[in-house]
Formats: C-alpha cells, sequence, structure tokens
C-alpha cells in the first residue's frame, strides 16, 4: 500500500514538472513571437500608413490606407453574413434541436468545420463563387472568412442558450409570451454576454487568416470598394511585402502584422471581459 502512494506521489510531482515545463516553453515562445512583432512592427508604423496607398515597387514611400479600407470591408460583409447565420443556427439547436437526431447532426457536421483547415474553404468559395463569376472579387473573400466564422459562433450560440435555466422559459411562457418573443426578449437576453463573446471570438479568427483570401479576394494595388472586384486586404500584404525585396515593403509587412496582432489582442480581451460577465452572472 506504501508503495502505490509513494508510486502515484512520484507520477502526481513527474506530471506537475512537465505540465510546468511545456508552459513556460508555450509561454516563451508566445513571448517570444510578440516581442519580435512589437520590435520590428514599432519600428515600421509611420504616420502615411493610414492616409496613403500601396507604393509602387522600387519607391521609398509608405502607405497601406487601401489595405486598412480593404479589411474592414471584408470584415464587415463577413459580419453581417455570418453572425445571423451563426446566430440563428445556434439558436435552433439550443431551442428546438434540443438532442435530436437532426441537431446532433449538424453539431458534428459543426465540429468538423471548426477543425477544418481554412485553405479548404478558401478553396470551396473559390468553386462556388470565384469560378462561376469568372474573377476575384471581395464577396467570395468574405463569403469565405464568413464560412469560418459561422461554426464559432454557432457553438458559443448553442452552448450559451443551453446554460439560460429552463425556469425562465417557463415563466414566460406561463405568462402567455409565445417562443418566438421568450427566445428574443428572455433568452438571447440572458445569454446575451457569452453570444457576444462567441461573435468578437469568431472576429478574431478572421481577421489575420490569409489562406482563404489567397482564392477569392486575392489583392489590389490600388484603392477600391468594390465588393465585386479583387481588394486590397492586410493579411494579403503582410504575405506578399514579406518576402519582397523592398525594404520599405518589409516595413510595411512587419508595421500591418503588429497593427493586426494589436487588434486580435483587443478583441481577445474583449473577449474575456464578457465571458467574466457570464462567469459572475452564475
Amino acid at each position: 500500500m506504501i508503495g502505490i502512494i509513494t508510486r502515484r506521489r512520484a507520477t502526481d510531482a513527474a506530471s506537475r514538472i512537465l505540465m510546468g515545463i511545456a508552459t513556460i516553453v508555450g509561454v516563451s515562445f508566445l513571448l517570444w513571437l510578440l516581442w519580435t512583432t512589437l520590435k520590428f512592427g514599432v519600428a515600421g508604423m509611420h504616420w502615411d500608413l493610414f492616409i496613403k496607398d500601396t507604393p509602387p515597387p522600387g519607391s521609398d514611400s509608405f502607405g497601406l490606407r487601401n489595405a486598412f479600407v480593404g479589411s474592414l470591408e471584408l470584415l464587415g460583409v463577413s459580419l453581417a453574413i455570418g453572425l445571423p447565420v451563426g446566430l440563428m443556427a445556434g439558436t435552433w439547436l439550443a431551442e428546438y434541436g434540443f438532442r435530436s437526431r437532426p441537431a446532433n447532426a449538424v453539431r458534428f457536421i459543426n465540429d468538423i468545420m471548426l477543425s477544418a483547415p481554412s485553405i479548404e474553404i478558401g478553396l470551396f468559395a473559390y468553386a462556388i463563387v470565384v469560378a462561376p463569376t469568372g474573377h476575384f472579387s471581395a464577396f467570395a473573400g468574405s463569403v469565405a472568412l464568413a464560412i469560418v466564422m459561422i461554426p464559432i459562433v454557432l457553438r458559443t450560440t448553442d452552448e450559451m442558450l443551453t446554460l439560460v435555466g429552463g425556469d425562465l422559459r417557463e415563466a414566460a411562457i406561463a405568462l402567455g409570451a409565445p417562443n418566438s418573443t421568450v427566445i428574443m426578449k428572455v433568452t438571447w437576453r440572458a445569454a446575451r454576454a457569452g453570444i457576444l463573446t462567441g461573435m468578437l471570438l469568431g472576429l478574431a479568427r478572421i481577421t489575420g487568416e490569409t489562406a482563404p483570401l489567397l482564392f477569392t479576394a486575392l489583392n489590389d494595388q490600388f484603392f477600391s470598394t468594390n465588393l465585386f472586384r479583387p481588394i486590397a486586404n492586410l493579411p494579403m500584404v503582410i504575405f506578399q511585402f514579406a518576402i519582397s525585396p523592398y525594404s520599405n515593403w518589409q516595413q510595411m509587412a512587419w508595421a500591418a502584422a503588429f497593427i493586426t496582432v494589436v487588434f486580435v489582442l483587443m478583441l481577445s480581451m474583449l473577449a474575456r471581459l464578457f465571458l467574466g460577465r457570464v462567469h459572475m452572472q452564475k
């Protein structure tokens, strides 16, 4: 008996040590990544990045205004497509599907979509949007990003609505409220912090996606807001400028990477804030 206890204690101590080492290694690489991005990104920051468009090859000027506007447009259209679909699908699973076979099948497919490589989603968007239209476009890029975001919003909405107590629904129904009113006025309101957290996480996920845009939105050297033509965007700028032979383009790539990382960190902090509110409400 004493030998078994000693063996368990030794196993526990070894596990703690290994987990501590793994944590230190993971955090070290994360801090290294953040420090490198901060070091080169701040050095590449320039006011012209926000007021001028991408300069031609060989020039010494700076400018990413077209990429900033293009990225915001891509994210905005992606949100307009992905959020309603993810919200409604997650609501159906929690409020109508429950644990039925169709609902379980949707959850299984959604879990597969969560782990699907984004480059495959880009190929899918290419097949259904780019190939039929015959050209790359911002709309195709938005469709690809929306498909990446939908599973995150769907999963979060489903889980947050499932956590809402049944007594709230029963009380609203007892007062004569129809099911649609119960969902919009009671369950959505009770789970709004968690649902918003899922939306922010989905937005953070698609902010830096590059692979889907390679097959859909591509890039544009000039300023454009046309949804049905190629459009400039930060992920593609980072990808193309980082491997270019021009030093100012490389500096702009680091600056764009730094701005993207800061934006994602802000979204993650907001998500943690709203998630903390959910735990406090419990």
